[in-house]
């Protein structure tokens, strides 16, 4: 039984989902687990992690579009508006997704359906350095 970690950090630019299965991809093949747990987390709370379809390209444009639609950026709605109008609905948007993601890795691979990848959900305005820490416990 071993445990590794990893650091990836992602620089974003703007509302919009980035990314990076092939990186944590590459990461376990690298290290060459065969078994275990994968656990993925981001350490911030106006972004967050989601399981999504990598095929089209328009279902981000239509999840964007929905959250924004769900959360507007109305200032009149919050209280907590310190770093500009995207702020309290980039934590609520964060809320309500995920800041954590377990997933599961069998004969080294980490077991992800056809059509699916592993994002970064941006949820504010202007440009972020976001860390996403990796913790592998298996063989």
């Amino acid at each position: 039984m071993k445990q590794e970690f990893y650091n990836l950090q992602i620089i974003t630019n703007g509302q919009k989902l980035y990314e990076f299965t092939n990186d944590t991809i590459t990461w376990v093949e690298k290290n060459k687990f065969k078994e275990g747990i994968l656990n993925i987390s981001i350490q911030h709370t106006s972004a967050s992690l989601i399981i999504q379809e990598n095929a089209d390209p328009d279902v981000q444009l239509d999840l964007i579009n929905y959250f924004n639609k769900l959360v507007p950026m109305n200032s009149d709605l919050y209280i907590h508006n310190a770093e500009g109008q995207d702020d309290m609905p980039a934590h609520i948007k964060s809320a309500l997704t995920n800041n954590q993601i377990s997933l599961s890795v069998k004969n080294g691979k980490i077991l992800l359906g056809t059509w699916q990848g592993i994002y970064l959900f941006e949820h504010r305005v202007q440009s972020h350095k976001r860390k996403i820490i990796h913790h592998f416990l298996g063989d």
